[in-house]
């Protein structure tokens, strides 16, 4: 039996019922704007009705996307500058993942930031697709530089003897433009399946949501069914892939220091707090996919009319409003621990942070 998405669908309808539409005449005519913009804020006031949450909200990723740039950004200057670290495989890669991570927070932030200043929300048309194909982009290169990490540390614990001449430099390099290609490809083909349901009449209306993730864009393109079935199976596979090879890669070092030093107890407590801190933040960051996963797995299982009467009972566009607000803060929160938990809780980054200080004062 066919099962069909139908909650986005409800969703729209249910936001588009309570805003101002225009004559009948001109159902099929692009809105003018003033009607776009009325329309709009009438969507924005659907998903935070109050004030005070839109403050709050402004006021949270501000400071988050401030924070952010500034922790990404000194820990990928102090990287940069230093010649000890730079050449370092996992420093590399964590360089990486830091470019990855400030386009993320550079093209979602702003955007969110402006449409909560305007109380509308984002309009479809070339900043929303370009926008969501950079997230998409930088969604894909940080799981994949995730995995790469995990297994480049598995190989300096558990190969040390062929780990230079397995990760030379000529390979490192290969690596992350491997991750870089990958992502924009996979998120090439979503974006390009997604334009086969475009319309001219769709362009310069708003969306369903501050942000143009993956739901609120297929919403607004009538769901095109290729598309979304592609971006959650290569979606699913990728996060199996990055949560298959960070927990062998640790589970095995984890492994090895037990190994090498059974008789003394507090290296081996300090092997498994190690372990558990680094699948700790893990969980962390796949926090906003694991959600993502959750509710299309949900989508897909349920009917149409178990979707129906579970939105007729619940309020659902309250609900799918608050579900999309949640998704928008999770987003933001691996940009601002990646540099924590891969940059300054490593010793030797926190020991290279002062000496740049000290060297930038001396050459003023």
């Amino acid at each position: 039996m066919r099962v069909t998405s139908a909650l986005p669908f409800i969703m729209l309808w249910a936001a588009a019922c309570a805003c101002p539409t225009p004559n009948q005449d001109a159902r099929n005519i692009t809105l003018d704007t003033p009607q776009l913009l009325d329309q709009g804020r009438c969507l924005f006031r659907s998903i935070l009705p109050s004030d005070t949450a839109v403050k709050v909200l402004l006021c949270v990723f501000l400071v988050m996307t401030i924070i952010s740039l500034g922790i990404n950004g000194c820990t990928l200057f102090s990287l940069g500058s230093s010649e000890d670290l730079s050449w370092e495989p996992r420093f590399a890669l964590l360089k990486n993942l830091i470019v990855s991570d400030v386009l993320l927070i550079v093209t979602q932030g702003p955007t969110v930031i402006h449409c909560l200043l305007q109380k509308t929300t984002l309009p479809y048309g070339a900043w929303c697709v370009t926008q969501f194909f950079l997230n998409t982009v930088c969604v894909f290169c940080t799981m994949l530089t995730i995995t790469c990490m995990a297994l480049e540390r598995y190989l300096y614990v558990c190969q040390a003897i062929y780990y230079i001449s397995i990760l030379t430099t000529k390979r490192l390099y290969l690596v992350v433009v491997l991750t870089w290609l990958i992502s924009a490809c996979l998120s090439a083909i979503v974006t390009a399946l997604l334009s086969l349901g475009h319309k001219n009449a769709l362009l310069g209306k708003p969306i369903i949501g501050l942000l143009c993730e993956p739901d609120t864009l297929e919403a607004h393109l009538g769901f095109p069914r290729a598309a979304a079935v592609f971006r959650k199976v290569i979606g699913l596979m990728v996060t199996l892939l990055c949560i298959f090879s960070y927990s062998f890669s640790y589970l095995r070092m984890y492994q090895e220091a037990r190994n090498a030093v059974q008789p003394f107890q507090q290296v081996n407590v300090r092997a498994r707090k190690t372990v558990m801190f680094y699948c700790s933040m893990l969980l962390l960051q796949l926090l906003p996919i694991f959600l993502k996963i959750a509710s299309d797995a949900l989508w897909e299982l349920e009917g149409n009319m178990a979707m129906i009467q579970s939105l007729d009972h619940s309020g659902g566009w309250t609900s799918a409003g608050t579900l999309h607000i949640m998704l928008l803060v999770m987003l933001q929160v691996p940009p601002c621990i990646n540099p924590l938990v891969y940059g300054l809780r490593n010793r030797e980054v926190r020991e290279v942070l002062p000496r740049l200080m000290r060297w930038r004062r001396e050459n003023r």
